[in-house]
């Protein structure tokens, strides 16, 4: 599976809507995290939100982890500040 598959599904007309699976995610981070590749995981998340208008979360409860989240708000802060739109 496609990492970008992996971590959002994509729907709507010409991609213009992306649901991000927190729990999927977390999974991803965790692994990340082991062998040293988060900030890279994070990085490919905001590359792959420019090329939709609004994500869906789905799943937040497993955006517990406080590290987990300050990664995911910072990328979605950017992603606001570029006219992205979230859902919740």
């Amino acid at each position: 599976m496609d990492r970008r598959d992996f971590l959002m599904l994509r729907s709507g007309l010409a991609g213009n809507m992306a649901v991000l699976s927190c729990e999927q995610l977390y999974m991803r981070y965790v692994d990340a995290r082991a062998d040293g590749s988060d900030e890279a995981l994070f990085q490919d998340l905001s590359d792959d939100l420019r090329s939709v208008r609004s994500v869906r979360l789905v799943h937040t409860s497993w955006l517990s982890d406080a590290d987990l989240k300050r990664h995911v708000d910072a990328v979605l802060s950017k992603f606001r500040l570029n006219g992205g739109r979230i859902e919740h």
